[in-house]
């Protein structure tokens, strides 16, 4: 896949995308806890695909579904299935701000699955940023400090920590495999397949009240905003500037997160934090070439 160079327009979609998935741990966070991860997510994803398969249908892409129906139902494993239920549980535990950052190894995994099973080169810089990156996952492990703090929730960070691993694998078998396909198509193709997945699975844990009041504003935001509509942008930027400027939306993801998980749960955010978040994303920055094109660009405008 050929990308093109980015345009101003693009950067604004990269840091909506930022904004919209970092209030989606928020969501998560939220909703987790009153209706179990497998029942959540399919409420996300069931409601993502209402809104999006008449579209997709109006704009004619599902032949594309269709065509590509087995590339998609995996895809749909790595991208949607998997990952959504496994942050879900993640945020039982963790605050949103926390289980955001995890998910900004994603470009980490992205290049090691890219070098391993694409051919894709590595730089000594990006070995050097990915070891930077994880010395920042370790620290935020150790500086967790929540209502378990005396328990800390291993097992959530290594499902949040999985997520971003299925994350990387879904972004290069995208690139790799289905970028001739709408972004509309691939995610209702996606949205379709999890939802039949997940459909037993929910209704095992459905519960056995159901909530009322403003809880479901945030399981649709999660499908029809976070899922649906997030989706499409991410997809579309695929196609227009390949995967690996695409994933850096990670950069800012934990920083919207820590805002509105401090804003709406009053979420402590700590020094010892932020300084391993910043880790995180300049190991990110490294590892994706993306701080050395930023140098780069500030030294230019500098010189003029």
């Amino acid at each position: 896949m050929q990308a093109s160079k980015p345009a101003l327009e693009d950067y604004l979609v990269l840091i909506l995308l930022s904004a919209i998935w970092g209030a989606s741990f928020l969501f998560l966070r939220v909703s987790s806890p009153v209706f179990g991860p497998f029942f959540l997510i399919e409420m996300r994803v069931a409601s993502g695909l209402l809104v999006l398969l008449p579209l997709c249908i109006a704009m004619k892409k599902h032949h594309e579904i269709i065509a590509n129906w087995r590339s998609l139902f995996v895809l749909s494993l790595c991208n949607m299935t998997l990952p959504f239920c496994l942050l879900a549980y993640a945020t039982l535990s963790i605050g949103a701000g926390f289980a955001s950052i995890l998910n900004a190894t994603v470009p980490f995994f992205t290049a090691i699955l890219a070098f391993t099973f694409w051919q894709q080169k590595l730089s000594l810089t990006a070995v050097l940023g990915m070891l930077l990156g994880f010395v920042g996952v370790v620290l935020l492990m150790l500086s967790y400090s929540g209502p378990i703090a005396a328990n800390v929730p291993l097992k959530a960070i290594a499902a949040g920590l999985l997520g971003a691993v299925l994350y990387g694998l879904a972004i290069n078998l995208t690139a790799a495999h289905l970028y001739k396909v709408s972004g509309v198509a691939i995610t209702t193709g996606s949205l379709l397949f999890s939802s039949i997945i997940l459909l037993p699975f929910a209704y095992w844990q459905m519960p056995d009240v159901l909530p009322t009041g403003s809880i479901w504003f945030s399981v649709f935001s999660l499908g029809i905003v976070c899922t649906g509509f997030a989706f499409v942008l991410f997809y579309r930027l695929i196609s227009r500037i390949g995967s690996n400027l695409a994933v850096t939306n990670t950069f800012l993801i934990p920083l919207f997160s820590l805002f509105w998980g401090n804003l709406f749960l009053a979420e402590e955010v700590t020094t010892y934090m932020l300084f391993a978040c910043m880790l995180v994303l300049a190991g990110v920055g490294m590892t994706t070439g993306t701080l050395a094109r930023l140098l780069i660009f500030c030294r230019a405008k500098l010189v003029r």
